[in-house]
């Protein structure tokens, strides 16, 4: 697949220009989301992603959009088991509603950069190193089996070493103020509790990325594919919080799901010198896995609505 040096350019320029156009115009104020203003700009990132996926098989064909598909799906999966994550840290922390969307959004700028490191680290080793395909294959098995087996979801951001060594050396207040991360105090320009909640979400974001980019590598090893599935589904991922924070707790067996996604992933990985797995089909599994799941979930958590009883039929 040949992807000339313009496109990278248009397809970063283009995602910052949507990221500076959500910040500064659509959400310059902050306010609380709410779950209309959430499904629609949801709507409008899956649009986005989608679309791009029929540029992608205009231009480099249907093999490639079948991969930028696979692995624009396995992303976004993962991203809602990260939802479950974030909504746990910005309780730890008590944001305020108000404030969520803008640390998000710093959270998301920042998952962009690192997850681009990460894709150009992996593209590099295994261009030059080809057995790392099968550590990333053992990885990702052994990744799914220990999410099935660990199906809660807990954080302990006081353990997180990053955040303790910022609070040691970096000065901080003790309220929020706005949604700003550093204020100024006399001459000295001290942080905030917004700053920590950013740390927070930032590391645990590059802990989901050792997940996902192996899991992307699975399905293509075309640096450009693996970039913009992974960017375009991260775009959505604040909208997509809004719009399933409160009901996270009826996805009970999407960690199934997802742990199901993985292992699927790496075994591919590590039987790829033997058994080679169409696009189509990878698609067609992942896709049936996710639904399957989510389905099951809602199946199980569905609420049963108990008729009314007319006063007259009441006894006594």
């Amino acid at each position: 697949m040949d992807v000339p040096l313009w496109a990278w350019f248009a397809v970063i320029a283009f995602i910052l220009g949507a990221l500076a156009l959500d910040l500064f115009v659509f959400h310059r104020n902050a306010h609380e989301i709410s779950m209309r203003e959430a499904a629609i700009t949801s709507g409008i990132w899956v649009t986005l992603g989608l679309a791009f996926g029929v540029v992608v098989t205009v231009v480099w064909g249907g093999t490639a959009g079948g991969e930028y598909l696979a692995g624009y799906l396995i992303e976004k999966s993962l991203s809602v088991d990260n939802i479950f994550v974030f909504a746990l840290l910005l309780s730890y922390f008590a944001v305020p509603a108000a404030y969520q969307h803008r640390v998000l959004f710093w959270g998301v700028l920042g998952a962009l950069v690192f997850r681009a490191i990460f894709i150009a680290a992996g593209a590099a080793l295994l261009e030059s190193f080809h057995w790392t395909i099968y550590v990333f294959g053992a990885f990702l098995v052994f990744t799914g089996v220990k999410m099935a087996r660990h199906s809660g979801t807990e954080v302990h951001p006081e353990r997180n070493p990053v955040l303790k060594t910022m609070r040691r050396i970096v000065p901080m207040t003790t309220e929020y103020e706005g949604y700003r991360f550093f204020v100024k105090q006399g001459a000295k320009r001290i942080a905030t509790p917004m700053l920590a909640v950013l740390v927070a979400v930032e590391t645990t974001d590059i802990l989901f990325a050792v997940d996902s980019i192996p899991a992307i590598f699975a399905v293509t090893d075309e640096p450009f594919l693996v970039f913009t599935s992974n960017a375009f589904a991260i775009l959505g991922l604040r909208a997509l919080y809004f719009m399933l924070a409160g009901m996270m707790n009826r996805f009970v067996f999407l960690k199934v799901g997802l742990a199901a996604v993985l292992v699927f992933v790496g075994a591919k990985m590590l039987l790829s010198e033997w058994l080679h797995v169409p696009v189509w089909a990878s698609l067609l599994a992942i896709a049936c896995v996710l639904a399957t799941s989510i389905l099951a979930s809602l199946r199980a958590t569905r609420i049963i609505e108990i008729p009314e009883v007319p006063d007259e039929a009441m006894p006594g």
